[in-house]
């Protein structure tokens, strides 16, 4: 009987470089050496995110299962994607913390939240978080349901790094404006053609 040929999905894996060029260091070494992002569509429609830090994870907070952070995920340490249709105003914000919490949001225009998922009786993303001593891994699943209809994303990969001394850090594939911002459109390097899973 002849091998099924093998699936083919689409992948795109970028480092995240932090807004300020002078990034904490601890030991003397920086708290965070790499930060790769990679974003690919599955078959089904689902997206799958991997996040992996690597550095003096000893000088970051990074919340815990059993201790997840209080008030919003991004004020603390987190990852998140930016995801829209190649041409439309409208835009969709992931935040997915270590601990395992997430947030979905839908903005009509740049910075103008619609309205947010968590309380809509949608399938959840999936998270899965693997610590070890010197690299943090998150892997992030979002289901169809909460993506933009669109089979090619403009996508925007971003992290929220808390140190230690409780300072923010703020990576991204890109830095467009003079402060750090993650909704800024033109952050937004990526694209993901969705239709290119194939057998």
């Amino acid at each position: 009987m002849p091998t099924p040929p093998a699936t083919k999905i689409p992948a795109i894996t970028v480092g995240l470089r932090p807004f300020d060029s002078h990034p904490f260091t601890f030991g003397g070494l920086p708290a965070v050496s790499t930060l790769l992002a990679t974003i690919c569509a599955l078959p089904g429609g689902a997206v799958r995110l991997e996040f992996v830090l690597e550095g003096r994870i000893e000088a970051l907070r990074v919340p815990q299962e059993d201790a997840p952070p209080p008030g919003p995920l991004w004020q603390h340490t987190c990852f998140e994607a930016f995801i829209s249709a190649p041409d439309g105003e409208n835009y969709r914000e992931y935040n997915f913390s270590p601990a395992g919490q997430w947030a979905a949001s839908e903005f009509l225009h740049y910075r103008e939240i619609g309205h947010s998922f968590e309380e809509e009786n949608l399938p959840p993303p999936t998270i899965t978080t693997v610590r070890r001593e010197n690299q943090l891994t998150l892997i992030a699943e979002i289901p169809p349901a909460l993506l933009p209809t669109s089979p090619v994303l403009r996508v925007g990969l971003a992290a929220v790094i808390e140190r230690e001394d409780g300072e923010l850090e703020y990576w991204a594939v890109h830095h467009p404006a003079e402060r750090p911002d993650f909704h800024h459109a033109d952050g937004w390097t990526l694209r993901l053609d969705t239709r290119r899973v194939t057998r």
